[in-house]
């Protein structure tokens, strides 16, 4: 018994492009002798749909198209095939997750997902119905077990607090199945495929069941997928394994217990440039961009994003720009030109002195009284966004903001300055793991000049002006924001840690002021458990709890 895992990067919405794909990889997976192929979850469709679904006309047409997919296919093997279900009762959510079964060139069986995420950036609750678990595939003399995605991240045994009630692995187990087959759209985060291996081991290894479990690849809005579809065996060992972050036809032999189990790198530096190089590409992609452009500051920020634009779009299509002021050091425009050279992307120099003394004197009456502050910081930064945005327009490129997650945490960023663009490549990546994927890009020979790595990091919007003056340092600041973002911790517990109190109290300050900022920004591509995209939900207009007392009023 062969199973085949397409694992294929579907478009959200390209119901013809996507059923292209799983047709040519079905097709390969015949010629090699698979009795079965899977694709991802809703690959039909392209994840995450989110509001389209709540669009009848595009699961009609869906199912118009798995129809014909279906006719297409009917000389292969066995094909699941993952998508949208009308629901036709008269109450609950509009929808099922399914995969349907295609077989000798109709829609033969369909197997529903029980659990639905409804936490970070999952809402499926939204749109689907929980469906029964009880869903067993015959074929050949095998009963499959059928289940999709979040099925299978609910094990009692392996998860301190599970978020469901019910186990749907467990009743597959109970119905007799012999094979778990997993059908995913899991996104990537750092560690999350060690993570999937290690929970998937343990899965098998209770249920003494085989799994099989297919993965997509690429980039969906702000998110990544990276593949690495997975086999193991009943004893929890992995034996086969995709590539990793890009497409890959898996052959797994449920008799032999053999298929190829790729090789790959875990290190976070690797796993995120692949992510941040992808997410680039994809998003650049498939909103129909060839081209795209960035600000130059000679920081590593601008640097490693370019270098990741370089990767993604291909040197001749990054346009580098710099745009000096007076505060400007000649060693950042030094260095932004040897950046370039390293990268081979063109450059265009445009400086801002006369722009900011027409701004200054046009200010000039409006300002009287007021003493010079970051309004006029906000300025320079504002005139780069213009002029940026104005190349992006004129030459339908994509523009790439540079800011990190660390600044956009507090909100050391220009809402209309250097936040203007259309996404913002490294706004998931902490200041300090900027450093060490630019470290580890130069492992080999120097991509990011070593000044860039080494200088004070610095705005240059006042003379002599470095981060560290209005921010504690970076390393510091990354341990308070980690565990205050990614683990939900507040001030006192970060104090208790033994972090210092006026310190904590002030950053997570600046992380509440600078939420207005954060709902404005472009799409980040998530690399983190918990980034600030569509996961991030708090509220603007909110006040603290400072532990004061009641006051009673009279």
């Amino acid at each position: 018994m062969k199973i085949a895992l397409l694992q294929i990067n579907p478009t959200v919405g390209d119901l013809l492009g996507n059923a292209e794909l799983i047709a040519n990889g079905a097709r390969e997976a015949g010629r090699l002798g698979a009795d079965l192929v899977v694709t991802p979850e809703l690959a039909l469709l392209g994840y995450l749909p989110r509001d389209l679904l709540l669009k009848k006309s595009f699961i009609d047409d869906s199912w118009a198209v798995l129809e014909q997919l279906a006719e297409e296919l009917a000389d292969g093997p066995p094909v699941l095939v993952g998508l949208a279900e009308p629901n036709r009762e008269s109450v609950g959510r509009p929808l099922f997750n399914v995969a349907a079964l295609l077989r000798a060139g109709k829609v033969t069986d369909i197997f529903r997902k029980s659990l639905l995420p409804t936490y970070d950036v999952f809402d499926e609750d939204r749109y689907f119905e929980p469906g029964p678990p009880n869903q067993l595939l015959n074929l050949n003399g095998w009963k499959f077990g059928v289940c999709i995605c979040e099925d299978v991240w609910n094990d009692r045994d392996f998860w301190e607090r599970p978020r469901y009630h019910a186990d749907p692995i467990a009743e597959l187990k109970r119905q007799g199945a012999q094979v778990l087959i997993n059908m995913s759209a899991s996104p990537f985060t750092i560690g999350k495929q060690a993570l999937r291996e290690r929970m998937l081991g343990e899965l098998a290894r209770k249920h003494e069941l085989p799994i099989v479990y297919v993965n997509q690849f690429g980039g969906n809005d702000d998110l990544v997928f990276d593949g690495r579809s997975s086999a193991l065996d009943a004893g929890g060992v992995l034996f086969a394994r995709g590539e990793g972050f890009v497409d890959d036809l898996v052959m797994v032999d449920l008799e032999s217990l053999t298929g190829n189990l790729a090789s790959d790198d875990f290190s976070a530096e690797a796993e995120v440039w692949r992510a941040l190089v992808l997410g680039t590409h994809d998003y650049a992609r498939k909103c129909g961009f060839e081209r795209v452009l960035l600000g130059l500051s000679g920081g590593i920020d601008s640097a490693l994003t370019a270098a990741v634009a370089a990767k993604a779009l291909g040197k001749s299509n990054v346009l580098g720009v710099l745009m000096p002021s007076p505060y400007s050091s000649q060693g950042s425009i030094d260095d932004s030109l040897e950046l370039a050279r390293n990268l081979g992307i063109e450059t265009q120099t445009l400086p801002i002195k006369d722009i900011m003394n027409a701004f200054a004197e046009n200010l000039e009456p409006a300002f009287a009284g007021h003493e010079r502050d970051v309004t006029e910081e906000n300025v320079q930064a504002r005139i780069r966004g213009n002029l940026l945005m104005a190349i992006s327009n004129k030459h339908r490129a994509l523009l790439l903001t540079t800011g990190n997650k660390s600044e956009l945490a507090v909100g050391y960023c220009t809402i209309y300055g250097d936040m203007s663009g259309g996404l913002a490549v490294i706004s998931d990546v902490p200041k300090t793991m900027v450093y060490r994927i630019s470290r580890w890009l130069n492992r080999d020979r120097e991509v990011i000049p070593e000044a860039i790595i080494t200088k004070a990091p610095s705005a240059e919007l006042r003379p002599g002006q470095t981060d560290q003056d209005n921010l504690p340092p970076y390393d510091l600041l990354d341990e308070i924001l980690h565990l205050h973002v990614e683990k939900h911790w507040g001030s006192d517990e970060i104090i208790a840690k033994g972090f210092d109190e006026s310190t904590v109290r002030r950053v997570l300050h600046l992380v509440s002021i600078a939420e207005f900022k954060r709902r404005q920004a472009a799409p980040g591509l998530k690399v983190t458990d918990r980034a600030f995209g569509i996961g991030w939900r708090m509220p603007i207009a909110r006040k603290e709890y400072k532990g004061r007392r009641l006051m009673a009023t009279v």
